[in-house]
């Protein structure tokens, strides 16, 4: 059993209670791209109506950004911007970028965050909506990232007979792109 801080009230914690917690918690974040990979595994099987699950959809938008020549970040943000869609389905884009945001640049952030509302320029006017209300954000400098992410990686991973990436490829990357923070109040703690 690991060890645990001894109060029942933060308040009321002491200089040894918050260092087993900074030790405890260093262990999970070191755990951090296993439990994410391990979420990722939930999207199989999973359709929505779609004609391929929600990971090989992944796979696909992933794959399709690491053959185009994007960095090893941007691919990661490829593979994991519908992570949320199990758990967060009206808001899915939110969650993958708040798990996101302490490990990757503002404009990959941006895109995932607001990747939804630019991918309903595809399909909006279906369901009676606006497919341009993605250019609210029109004088925003990551707009044009987003819709060539969407253009590009996203609305056209569908694709039954598309030859993916395997996750075993992708995983180094993951290991890689959460291996230590780089925008959070966190970032100098040390996660190796």
């Amino acid at each position: 059993m690991s060890k645990q801080a001894t109060f029942t009230e933060m308040l009321h914690g002491t200089a040894e209670d918050y260092a087993i917690i900074a030790e405890e918690g260093a262990k999970l974040a070191t755990q951090l791209p296993d439990r994410i990979l391990e979420h990722l595994d939930i999207l199989k099987g999973e359709t929505a109506g779609f004609a391929v699950d929600r990971y090989e959809h992944s796979l696909q938008t992933a794959t399709r950004a690491y053959r185009d020549g994007k960095d090893e970040e941007y691919v990661v943000c490829a593979l994991l911007h519908d992570i949320g869609d199990t758990i967060a389905s009206a808001n899915h884009a939110d969650l993958a970028a708040t798990m996101l945001q302490p490990f990757v640049s503002e404009e990959n952030y941006w895109i995932v965050k607001h990747h939804g509302i630019f991918q309903g320029y595809y399909f909006f006017d279906y369901l009676g909506l606006d497919k341009n209300m993605r250019d609210e954000y029109k004088d925003n400098e990551n707009w044009h990232a987003c819709a060539e992410f969407c253009s590009k990686y996203d609305q056209n991973s569908f694709d039954p007979n598309y030859d993916s990436m395997s996750i075993e490829e992708f995983e180094p990357m993951v290991r890689r792109v959460f291996a230590q923070p780089r925008n959070s109040i966190y970032k100098k703690r040390d996660y190796a």
